[in-house]
């Protein structure tokens, strides 16, 4: 109980902004330091206490490694379209692969992102990672994260990542991974045919993608977009009370060519509304869900349920 106490504590200082240090970035020399990742450097590895790093509005053409030595950090931009991580890499650029695309990459623990943008700029010429998440208790909040293929690779066996009112674009699988991640009042968007995620949720794990009040839109050239397939077999992917658009395949959900996954993959929908959701024409091997299952899905405590305690504000 003093553990949950002492944490409890930890993440309201951390909300009210009593940091124990704030670092400054800015690009015109008015900080402590002009780049992004020079600023991690000098956060330590084993400081306990939190600490923000607060980035000025501006491009920081970066790519940013957030590494498995920090925690408590967050990282914030002065404005939500004003700060911006933008780097261009893609997979089959000197054969570095989807893993090494990111812009920027989180593998520490206890880390927060807020109030900016984070862009892959590649185009559409495959794999190309905006942000790549594989630490634990990574929280996103207020953020833009912009690619085409794989934008968000939320991914980790063990990871807990909260997105709170993100705007998620991209073209296929643009959500996609191994982590336990829950999307709360999120805008995705897809700009063409293609599908939303596609997890790789492991057998062991609860649950993987959590759609929670979210909505869905879509260029109007996309016509066939589902809301998943599976990387894995027991990809885990659940949309509650979300708003879908007319571009969304009526059958839904999609097996990736092979007909065992539909005995393991782990999909769903509850209450969604829009002329997406068709849940008359949706393919049969979907999850069922009642209140009382999208209540527990939609419950942070008890998707983010590991040995250690994770209560996110």
């Amino acid at each position: 109980m003093t553990m949950l106490i002492g944490f409890i504590g930890q993440i309201w200082a951390a909300e009210e902004g009593q940091y124990t240090k704030t670092i400054t970035v800015a690009q015109d020399g008015t900080g402590d330091y002009k780049t992004i990742n020079e600023a991690l450097k000098k956060v330590r590895g084993d400081f306990d206490d939190p600490v923000r790093i607060l980035v000025k509005d501006g491009v920081y053409k970066e790519k940013v490694l957030v590494n498995n030595t920090l925690k408590n950090v967050t990282i914030e931009g002065e404005s939500r379209k004003g700060t911006v991580i933008s780097n261009g890499d893609y997979a089959s650029l000197n054969n570095m692969g989807t893993s090494g695309s990111y812009t920027m990459r989180i593998d520490g623990n206890d880390i927060t992102l807020k109030n900016m943008t984070i862009e892959n700029t590649a185009g559409q010429v495959g794999q190309a990672v905006a942000l790549h998440t594989t630490g634990d208790k990574i929280h996103v909040i207020d953020c833009d994260i912009l690619g085409n293929q794989d934008t968000l690779y939320a991914t980790g066996h063990n990871s807990r990542d909260l997105f709170d009112n993100c705007y998620i674009e991209g073209t296929v699988d643009f959500i996609f991974g191994a982590a336990t991640a829950l999307f709360r009042n999120c805008h995705l968007h897809a700009k063409r045919d293609g599908y939303l995620t596609a997890a790789s949720t492991p057998k062991e794990n609860l649950v993987g993608y959590v759609f929670h009040n979210c909505k869905v839109t879509a260029d109007p050239e996309a016509k066939n977009v589902h809301l998943g397939r599976p990387w894995r077999p027991y990809a885990s992917t659940f949309f509650i009370n979300c708003e879908l658009p007319k571009g969304i395949n009526p059958k839904g959900w999609h097996n990736w060519g092979n007909e065992e996954n539909e005995k393991t993959a782990r999909y769903g929908e509850y209450n969604c509304k829009g002329p997406g959701a068709n849940e008359k024409e949706r393919v049969g091997w979907r999850k069922t869900l009642n209140a009382l299952d999208a209540a527990e899905l939609t419950d942070p405590g008890r998707i983010f349920a590991r040995n250690s305690v994770w209560i996110p504000y």
